[in-house]
Order: C-alpha cells, then sequence, then structure tokens
C-alpha cells in the first residue's frame, strides 16, 4: 500500500482512538477526583496533582484535534469533528484551527508573515512599528523559556485580536466558527464550574498545557529560501514526543500530511537520509538538545530575516 492509502486501513484507527479515551479519562480524573485528595496535613496536595494531571489532557487534547484536522481516526470526517468538540483548551474555535492549521500546510508560504496563519515572524516594517516593551516581550518569546511561560498569553492574545478584526471585517468563516465554539466552551465552563476543580485552577492548566505545546511549536519552522528546508526533525521517541503524537517529525508529517501519527516514525527511519537532504539537516536529535540549545537564548529574530524593507513577501517566498 502506498503511503496515503493505508491511513484508513480498517475503518478506524484504534491507536488515535486509544489517545482520545485516554485523554479524557486524564482530563475528567484530574477535573473531578484529584482535587478532592487529601492526604495527610496537604488538604491542598490534590490541587497541586490536578492542575499538571489536566495540563498534559488538554495538550494532549490539542494534538489529537490536529490529527482530527488530517482526517483522523475515523473515514467519516463529521465523527473526527464530533470527537474533539468540546474545546478543552477553551479559546480557540475548532473551525479556526482547522482552517488556519490547513493555510500553513501550504509549504511554499511557510514562515511568510502574512500567508502563513502560524508564522512567529513579522514584517520588519511593522516590528519597526511596535513600541520598545512590545518589542521586549516579543524577543523574550523568542527563547524557548519565555515561549513557554510567556507565549501562551501572548499567542492567545494575538489570535484572540486578529480574530475580533477578522470578524468586525465581515468574516464569515471566522464568524461561524465563533458561533459554533461559544455553546461547545460554555459547556467545558460548565463542567468544571460544577466539578471540584476551581476556575482558576482550571485556568491554570490551560495555560501550562498551552505552554506545553509551546515546546513543539518553537522551532518546527525555520526562514529559509527553500521551502523544503523550512521545516524540522526532532529524533525523539520520548514522552514530549508521544505528547505530541509524533509531530515533532515534523518534515515528514508536512511531507505526507495524511499519514497518522503513530506511523511517522517508521516512515521516518526507513528513509532518514531522504528527509533530512529534503530540509537540509535541519534536525534535533531530541527535546533535551532543543532546551539545551535554546532555554535561555532565542532561535530567530523577531523580524523576519529573508524580508527587506518594501518586500511585500520575505526572499524566496
Amino acid at each position: 500500500m502506498g503511503i496515503g492509502s493505508d491511513r484508513q486501513a480498517g475503518g478506524v484507527e484504534w491507536p488515535t482512538l486509544v489517545v482520545a479515551v485516554v485523554a479524557y479519562a486524564l482530563w475528567a480524573l484530574a477535573v473531578f477526583v484529584l482535587p478532592l485528595w487529601q492526604p495527610g496535613a496537604a488538604p491542598f496536595a490534590g490541587m497541586l496533582l490536578a492542575v499538571p494531571v489536566a495540563a498534559v489532557a488538554i495538550a494532549q487534547h490539542s494534538s489529537l484535534t490536529h490529527e482530527v484536522i488530517h482526517g483522523h481516526p475515523f473515514r467519516d470526517q463529521r465523527c473526527n469533528t464530533a470527537l474533539v468538540a468540546l474545546p478543552l483548551a477553551l479559546c480557540i474555535p475548532y473551525g479556526r484551527f482547522r482552517d488556519q492549521h490547513l493555510l500553513h500546510h501550504h509549504d511554499e508560504h511557510l514562515t511568510d508573515p502574512y500567508d502563513d496563519p502560524e508564522s512567529n515572524y513579522l514584517d520588519p516594517v511593522v516590528w519597526a512599528t511596535l513600541p520598545r516593551a512590545a518589542q521586549i516581550l516579543l524577543r523574550m518569546n523568542n527563547a524557548l523559556a519565555g515561549r513557554i511561560l510567556l507565549g501562551p498569553v501572548i499567542g492567545t492574545v494575538m489570535f484572540l485580536a486578529a480574530d475580533l478584526r477578522a470578524i468586525r471585517a465581515g468574516d464569515r468563516a471566522a464568524q461561524a466558527a465563533w458561533v459554533s465554539h461559544l455553546p461547545a466552551l460554555a459547556v467545558v465552563l460548565a463542567i468544571v464550574a460544577l466539578s471540584p476543580m476551581p476556575l482558576w485552577g482550571y485556568a491554570v492548566a490551560v495555560w501550562l498545557a498551552l505552554g506545553l505545546l509551546r515546546i513543539r511549536t518553537f522551532l518546527e519552522h525555520r526562514a529559509h529560501e527553500k521551502a523544503r528546508a523550512r521545516t524540522v526533525v526532532i529524533e525523539d521517541r520520548g514522552p514530549l514526543s508521544l505528547l505530541f503524537l509524533n509531530n515533532n517529525f515534523h518534515v515528514v508529517h508536512h511531507m505526507h500530511p495524511q499519514v497518522a501519527w503513530y506511523r511517522l516514525p517508521a516512515l521516518y527511519r526507513a528513509n532518514r537520509a531522504h528527509y533530512l537532504g529534503r530540509n537540509a539537516g535541519y534536525r534535533y536529535g531530541s527535546y533535551g538538545e532543543v532546551f539545551r540549545a535554546h532555554l535561555w537564548r532565542a532561535k530567530d529574530p523577531v523580524p523576519h530575516p529573508l524580508m527587506r524593507p518594501g518586500q511585500s513577501r520575505p526572499s524566496g517566498l
């Protein structure tokens, strides 16, 4: 069978369905059970455990949502969408995530500040107009520690501001996505409000989850004149790789976006030299290597390094 043809063999991708069951079970455990745990004289022990467990469950749910966007685990996309209908991470409508992520998969536009919705670069002209305080925050956000701690707030504020502008401008897709999102958001908030977990605890869990996810997105793409050389591979098979559903094999995912997450490592191992040739060796051996290299040191500048004042597109795009 070809790379794309075995994606739905048997009708259901059971590994992905198992991930969904585990993610929702962890979420329920964190929200309903762990906050009540009070061993000995440690009344807050339950919350200290519940919040990080909820964060892991929310991050796993986000990775699952990414799989759903690419057509997993069922043949019927309506079933896939229903599987992630509850927005556990609260802030991002599924419809917006779907539409923007599929735009992001136009590889010829990767890292473009205008045409790639997931780009972390800015047009140098826009950068030059920002207040000094905003520039400092965005520079801090370009080191891994800043991306984990500040990124959830910065990214959410920028996303919401952009969507508000789109809605005001009459963007029907944005309007429809938020109309669908708000009732589902109300359901999640109602469930949490009725649970032993306080809303502030859940907000902290969402922040931690978004911080975890930014470890993955931190260096997925770089500015490079060749589109094929913009996408990273991180040869990690540890807990973070599982949490991200092997999306660290990112160049493989971009070349074969319909391949299920559990097939990516073997596909990479069988064609390692090919993929590293395609992305010009943009590779890290593990997430440990990423942390050592970039925890306190930025990988990139904020203004796009291949974009000059007056250009409408970076060089090579």
